[in-house]
């Protein structure tokens, strides 16, 4: 049982660390990691290179969650559907996936905060508090029209709701360890709503 949950955790990383908004943006001429916030993300790359690359760059940053957490789990590398290695299995693969994003070896260990790949696994694991998660960013986005202040509050969402929940301990510890860190992620945008400088999303 080892050695499968050792290469969930190794190719979870490595997908994970696929740097599609560094590599969509370059392709495009721009060093993301040296305009805007200097941030590899969706949203860094969506006030750059407008909306059409950075809603791609979600997706694709997305899928690299979904595919590292659903493949563990399709294939039963961490245990028969039912038992608690089974749910291993697809905690290791998004766990994984969100540090590769966040620290990417492809980049020079630096990465995005993790919030499209987060979503995009954890989804696979517990969908309700994923869908009232969006709606919660939805909703103080469409507010406050600060998309680091929604990341917040969905990551909050993601971090306690699922323990309300039947999901089990592994997967309600992983949600909420991956939701503080998408929170740690955004240190300095909480530094910078707290002093009123953070970036405001203009109405279009």
């Amino acid at each position: 049982m080892l050695l499968p949950l050792v290469i969930t955790a190794v190719v979870g990383y490595l997908l994970g660390a696929l740097p599609f908004g560094y590599w969509l943006a370059k392709a495009k001429g721009v060093n993301i990691m040296e305009v805007g916030s200097r941030n590899p993300g969706a949203t860094n790359v969506k006030r750059v290179l407008g909306a059409k690359a950075g809603n791609t760059v979600f997706l694709l940053d997305a899928l690299k969650g979904f595919i590292a957490t659903a493949i563990p789990l399709l294939f039963q590398l961490g245990g028969p559907a039912g038992s608690s290695g089974y749910d291993l299995g697809g905690v290791i693969g998004v766990a994984a996936a969100v540090l590769g994003h966040s620290f990417s070896c492809f980049i020079g260990f630096r990465g995005g905060k993790g919030v499209a790949t987060a979503a995009g696994g954890l989804f696979v694991l517990m969908p309700l508090p994923c869908v009232i998660a969006g709606a919660a960013w939805v909703a103080t986005f469409f507010i406050s029209r600060y998309v680091s202040l929604a990341s917040i509050v969905a990551a909050l969402v993601i971090a306690t709701l699922p323990w309300f929940l039947s999901f089990g301990l592994i997967i309600n510890g992983v949600a909420t360890l991956l939701g503080l860190l998408v929170i740690a992620r955004h240190h300095a945008n909480i530094s910078r709503l707290l002093a009123g400088t953070e970036h405001r999303w203009d109405r279009k």
